[in-house]
């Protein structure tokens, strides 16, 4: 792993110091003081269990901490929050020896799902995801996992998951309870992964939509080809890296000592995870070809629509063609007749006795001329 230099968050000044060496230096009292104003604590749930079974509720962290100072083995506390404030998180860390890259990812929160060990610590984000049935989207949560020897502290930046039913489904479970932290991880990676599954139908119901809508020529049918496209990529960025993660841990099996049965379970997540990747990567496959199959509709479409302008601009010249072809026909007789309606003084023709019927031959022969023309040329 590589190291990484980072400025010290202020409430971990003392981290990378052993317990034993931090000294509390008394602060400073100031002339006039001011009121200090109560911070609600973001610790959703505070509990202390010793063969697992919950022995204590404890108000604060500190006073957790202090259950595991009196020597027991099997004790471990559990303690949850929801969008903790870095100070509190630094209390925390300060307690616990917490590692301090850890922290503040953790406190940044928007971290990829990874595993890392510090020590005997370990630190694992993960993604959990839930869909939305009234507005079909899929909403992603983020978790963070501290687990130590006897500690386990969660760390959710999201409504999802639901660890109080994971807690839940644990303190009913004893002696899985009792095996430890390893135990809260298996339970809270079995919840996310089994949280995936109502994803899965949702986003399959969804593309089912979707090719019903491209193949009925539905115009928003593009735009939610592309928003389902953006939900099933992050949704494999949330589930792909879990695969790695379990990998990990099962690598850690022997050299860690982990209990047997909590290999079959983890083992059992693996293959869940292993389904949904695969699921997930031909949601994306799909998704490509329909995107696919629709352009083309549309193209076709569009090639339709363009050839029944053409037909229809065709049709407009053929009749402009047969309006111009009346329009000089009978252009023709009215300039012959303006011509001698004029009435000029000294025009011959005026006085000529066939000047008449010769001006009506004339007029008529000029029509049919121009019929005979304009046929041959296919304008009538």
């Amino acid at each position: 792993m590589v190291e990484r230099r980072l400025a010290p968050l202020t409430a971990l000044t003392t981290l990378r110091r052993p317990r034993a060496e931090v000294v509390r230096r008394p602060l400073a009292v100031p002339a006039e003081p001011e009121p200090a104003t109560e911070r609600p604590s973001r610790i959703v749930d505070n509990a202390v269990y010793a063969g697992g079974r919950r022995v204590a509720t404890p108000d604060t962290a500190a006073d957790s901490h202090e259950w595991l100072t009196e020597g027991f083995d099997d004790r471990m506390v559990w303690l949850g929050l929801y969008r903790p404030e870095p100070a509190e998180l630094g209390e925390l860390a300060e307690q616990y020896g917490l590692p301090e890259l850890a922290v503040e990812d953790a406190i940044q929160a928007h971290q990829r799902p990874k595993f890392e060990r510090y020590g005997d610590t370990l630190f694992v984000v993960l993604k959990a995801a839930r869909y939305l049935d009234a507005t079909e989207e899929v909403e992603f949560g983020e978790l963070h996992l501290f687990l130590g020897r006897d500690f386990a502290v969660t760390v959710r930046h999201s409504e999802s998951p639901d660890l109080s039913r994971v807690r839940r489904r644990l303190e009913s479970e004893p002696a899985l309870l009792a095996k430890g932290p390893e135990a809260v991880l298996y339970a809270i990676l079995d919840a996310v992964v089994d949280g995936y599954s109502p994803v899965v139908a949702g986003l399959s119901n969804d593309i089912d939509e979707i090719e019903v809508q491209v193949f009925a020529g539905d115009p928003g049918a593009s735009r939610r080809i592309y928003e389902l496209s953006q939900e099933v990529l992050e949704f494999q960025r949330a589930a792909a890296p879990l695969a790695g993660i379990l990998g990990a841990i099962t690598a850690g099996f022997e050299k860690y000592g982990v209990d047997e049965e909590l290999r079959s379970y983890l083992r059992d997540v693996a293959d869940h995870v292993a389904q949904v990747i695969e699921r997930v990567e031909g949601f994306r496959l799909q998704l490509r070809d329909i995107l696919t199959v629709n352009a083309t509709l549309v193209a076709q479409r569009q090639n339709e629509e363009i050839r029944e302008l053409t037909l229809t601009s065709i049709a407009q010249g053929e009749e402009v063609k047969k309006i111009s072809a009346w329009a000089a026909i009978l252009f023709a007789p009215s300039l012959v007749g303006g011509v001698y309606g004029m009435n000029f003084e000294h025009m011959p023709e005026l006085d000529w006795r066939l000047g008449y019927p010769f001006a009506l031959v004339l007029m008529l022969g000029v029509s049919v001329t121009l019929y005979a023309i304009f046929k041959r040329r296919g304008w009538i």
